[in-house]
């Protein structure tokens, strides 16, 4: 299957060399660019794109707001976002993933892994890169935003088996790193993984993390044990 790619970005060398890259993959194609947020939202709903690439610092709407409205959209629920940016910072990270975004990467990313990237979150998985870590994740989104429903009884309707591979997901752990945390195999870990977004009604596992520290499952790492 052919994944389709939507670019938004302001810059249209930038939009030109990553889609000559897209293209000449045999399993992915651009179907449309955008030069900012705006025409981004309209994109996404004319072509309904697997990924969008989305950059974030554009003119007008830029690509958080445009990434929550994509994200919003019911018609859009199979659409994901992969943020790509320059901008690789704290407070950008927790928005991008507050906002709905499956995936974040800086602009240094080389050919591949972007390629990768667009791959991985085309798959439900959620992309972090190494600048965006888990003390990151713990620090800006345990805190949810003011008027946000972050209530624990959104876990209640979880086995104590599906938070338990929540907490996991939620630290970093792959799916195969759960299931020898939790010894099962990794199709098991997945399906629980996919049971916990389900019953959540999470879009993707990224969206599972920022439900995990906001509803208090996973607790912020005390600023002590914090690398920075």
């Amino acid at each position: 299957m052919t994944l389709r790619i939507l670019l938004a970005d302001d810059q249209a060398l930038l939009r030109a060399t990553f889609k000559i890259l897209i293209d000449s993959t045999d399993d992915l194609r651009v179907v449309a660019e955008a030069a900012d947020g705006a025409q981004a939202i309209e994109a996404a709903r004319v072509h309904r794109p697997d990924v969008v690439v989305m950059d974030i610092r554009m003119p007008g709407t830029d690509g958080l707001a445009a990434t929550a409205a994509i994200c919003a959209d019911p018609r859009l629920a199979g659409t994901r976002v992969l943020i790509l940016t320059t901008f690789e910072i704290d407070e950008y990270v927790a928005a991008a993933l507050r906002a709905g975004a499956s995936g974040f990467l800086g602009k240094d990313v080389d050919a591949e892994d972007l390629l990768a990237g667009i791959r991985t979150v085309a798959t439900g998985e959620a992309l972090l890169s190494p600048t965006a870590t888990r003390t990151l994740i713990t620090r800006f989104l345990a805190a949810p935003e003011p008027g946000a429903a972050a209530a624990p009884e959104r876990l209640a309707e979880l086995t104590a088996r599906e938070r338990e591979v929540m907490v996991l997901a939620a630290q970093g752990y792959s799916n195969s790193q759960i299931a020898e945390q939790l010894f099962v195999s990794p199709l098991t870990a997945r399906t629980h993984i996919q049971r916990a977004m389900m019953k959540l009604s999470a879009r993707d596992r990224a969206q599972l993390v920022v439900i995990a520290y906001q509803t208090g499952l996973v607790q912020p790492t005390p600023p002590a044990q914090r690398r920075l």
